[in-house]
């Protein structure tokens, strides 16, 4: 088990977590003024916080991905999912490292 407070996981295949990637889906199209036919998430990070941060790597089609910074507030404090961050132009070889934007 490789949980520590306040520090990122090593690099995940997907999970239940793709799942709050894919939630997140909308807010990535209107913070990048497009429209993605392909949205799929191929691996992820975490971060145990006040909540939790995640790290993910989505592949968008052809050679083209895009990295997420998620936050998801605890349940207890409603569960909320917020986009912190969007990198655009990676490719699949790039990997998942901390970003703020």
């Amino acid at each position: 088990m490789d949980i520590k407070p306040g520090g990122w996981s090593k690099t995940k295949g997907v999970d239940e977590a793709a799942l709050v990637c894919y939630q997140v889906k909308s807010l990535v199209e209107r913070k990048t003024n497009k429209i993605y036919q392909e949205f799929r998430a191929v691996e992820y990070r975490d971060e145990t916080v006040n909540g939790k941060n995640y790290l993910f790597k989505v592949h968008v089609g052809g050679p083209n991905y895009i990295h997420l910074f998620v936050f998801q507030a605890l349940p207890c404090n409603g569960g909320h999912l917020e986009l912190r961050g969007v990198l655009e132009d990676k490719t699949k070889e790039v990997p998942l490292e901390t970003f703020n934007n």
